[in-house]
């Protein structure tokens, strides 16, 4: 008797990749950003925050960051791509129970619940990002999967405004139907998916190796840098120049509207003139706004600054598509799991101890914050122009 092979299921021609990418990319929106823009006014208005204890927060928000190489255990169980909807549903969850909970304790929950699935998340998506797309179209896919992101903050962002200034909705309200609508969306990418596989399988290991030592160092500093923005410029707008919860989430607009507009170009513009060019461009703007924020007296200055600052995020990806070029393949899973948990060494202290320093001198925070975009620039000018393989770091010659 003849055997009969079981037909494979034709995958209809938008469940790509690439598609895939594109979604997910819309989900940290919905959840993670209406989080993030209504959290000052919620901890301030309703749990009666300091600085002091914004910054407590903030550390306990970036302590799953620091344990993202646990990442590459889990995969000894779990497939990558079925890991990182486990990890949008922990994030959705952990948003939309946010409101419910006014208070330090529970903020802290809620947030450490949250902050688990977020930063597995960006840990796997990385990963999968790198995996799934070739080193020449990986800059403006990229830039691309920025750009549709800041779309779906700027739809968000809108929906935010009108919720607060026209319904007047509660905080609990707003975090209840973001979190709740980014899970429907989580569960059709479940569903509507196939398991996509990796071109090179990965290794299911820590992984350290000496050549990537300018990738580590550039991460390290991007993460440290990255809280003095994510924690304490947002709180500068509201505690020095009274914004309200409106008022951010209008300016959240602006940042996303930006993106939006030039995040895929900025993408083809590294892919132009290469990821050495484009990251010392961006330390020496970072330079000038951290000292723009320690020196500013008005409030739309410091918007002005706010914006151009967050603008600046979309040239982090010369340090994603450094790392492809210069990586073995089968690396990448690792190496990202160890990168993120490499960015959050200084996380993990610099928001508390930075919010004590608020205290005493909020410009000396900012300034803090430009010492450490000079420290990132001296570690760019290290980047070859033609990063590969045994060619990661550049080689200066003494006259």
């Amino acid at each position: 008797m003849k055997a009969t092979s079981i037909p494979t299921p034709t995958l209809k021609s938008w469940q790509t990749p690439t598609v895939l990418l594109m979604l997910v990319s819309i989900i940290v929106p919905m959840s993670f950003a209406t989080w993030q823009a209504l959290l000052n006014n919620f901890v301030i208005e309703r749990a009666a925050f300091t600085g002091a204890e914004i910054g407590l927060l903030q550390s306990v928000r970036e302590i799953p960051g620091f344990l993202a190489f646990t990442a590459v255990f889990v995969l000894l169980f779990l497939r990558e791509q079925f890991f990182m909807v486990l990890a949008l549903i922990m994030l959705t969850i952990g948003v939309a129970i946010t409101g419910f909970f006014p208070s330090v304790g529970g903020v802290l929950c809620t947030t450490l619940l949250m902050s688990i699935g977020f930063h597995y998340f960006e840990t796997l998506k990385q990963s999968l990002s790198l995996q799934w797309l070739t080193k020449e179209e990986a800059p403006e896919i990229l830039g691309k999967l920025i750009s549709i992101g800041a779309l779906a903050s700027l739809i968000t962002y809108g929906l935010l405004w009108f919720a607060l200034e026209i319904l007047q909705l509660d905080f609990m309200w707003i975090y209840l139907i973001a979190g709740s609508l980014a899970l429907t969306l989580v569960m059709f990418i479940w569903l509507a998916f196939p398991q996509f596989e990796s071109k090179t399988p990965q290794h299911k290991k820590l992984i350290l190796r000496k050549r990537y030592w300018l990738y580590y160092a550039l991460v390290f500093m991007s993460g440290a840098r990255r809280q003095i923005f994510v924690v304490f410029a947002g709180f500068l707008m509201v505690e020095k120049f009274g914004y309200s919860a409106a008022d951010i989430t209008l300016l959240f607009l602006i940042n996303y509207a930006f993106n939006w507009l030039f995040a895929k170009k900025i993408g083809r513009f590294i892919g132009i003139v290469g990821e050495r060019n484009a990251l010392i461009f961006e330390y020496i703007g970072l330079i000038l706004v951290f000292v723009g924020y320690a020196f500013v007296e008005t409030a739309e200055w410091a918007a002005g600054l706010y914006v151009i600052d967050h603008l600046f995020f979309a040239l982090a990806i010369a340090i994603k598509t450094y790392f492809q070029k210069i990586a073995d393949p089968a690396d990448i899973a690792s190496t990202s799991s160890v990168s993120f948990t490499i960015s959050h060494i200084a996380a993990v202290v610099i928001p508390v101890s930075f919010g004590l320093l608020w205290l005493v001198s909020p410009a000396a925070v900012f300034l803090a914050g430009a010492a450490m975009a000079v420290a990132s620039l001296v570690l760019a000018f290290n980047i070859p122009d033609t990063p590969k393989s045994e060619n990661e770091v550049r080689r200066f010659k003494w006259s």
